[in-house]
């Protein structure tokens, strides 16, 4: 799994006032729990763009003021109407100690309802899934290759290793759609 590094500063202050003013200074309060005490933080807004808006999963290393802690993304909240960062909640990793965090989904294999002139419609994108830090996928693989026209591949279709997922097993991650001028060939027996 891809590691990112994030430096973070120690808050003095906490509450409204203080986590507002640091919103205005393009910073974002953070917050780490999970490890022997809880680490109050705030990390330059710029720093979240290649951890946040991107597909990929990726563990943290912060380093907030010398002391350095891996961690993943718990929770992001964003403002409702501009988007803007609000808040993060990181979770410490330990070794041994499983994890559930979302997973993005990668289809491998050719299928034949694709080439067929159906369109692979994605239904999920990012799976939940439990593990210890080691055994942390970075994506969860899915072989279309036996999907033909009209089919569908449900999560429990899926192989894991050395992971749980927690995704329900008859949610469909993919169907193979059929387009509507096969549609009509189809009907007309051709």
């Amino acid at each position: 799994m891809k590691s990112l590094e994030i430096v973070g500063f120690k808050r003095a202050n906490l509450g409204k006032t203080d986590a507002k003013a640091l919103r205005l200074d393009s910073q974002v309060p953070c917050v780490l729990y999970g490890g022997a005490e809880t680490v109050h933080f705030s990390v330059p807004a710029i720093l979240f763009r290649e951890l946040l808006y991107t597909p990929e999963a990726h563990i943290v290393d912060l380093n907030v003021e010398g002391a350095i802690y891996r961690a993943i993304v718990q929770d992001a909240q964003f403002h409702p109407v501009n988007e803007m960062l609000l808040h993060v909640d990181f979770l410490e990793l330990e070794d041994g100690k499983e994890v559930k965090m979302d997973i993005p989904i990668k289809y491998v294999g050719v299928s034949p309802g694709v080439l067929a002139g159906g369109k692979l419609v994605s239904v999920l994108r990012k799976l939940k899934v439990r593990a210890t830090a080691e055994n942390l996928p970075d994506y969860v693989e899915v072989n279309i290759s036996g999907m033909e026209l009209g089919k569908s591949i449900k999560v429990s279709a899926v192989e894991t290793n050395n992971f749980a997922i927690l995704t329900n097993p008859l949610a469909p991650i993919a169907t193979i759609a059929i387009p509507r001028a096969l549609k009509g060939e189809l009907a007309a027996g051709k």
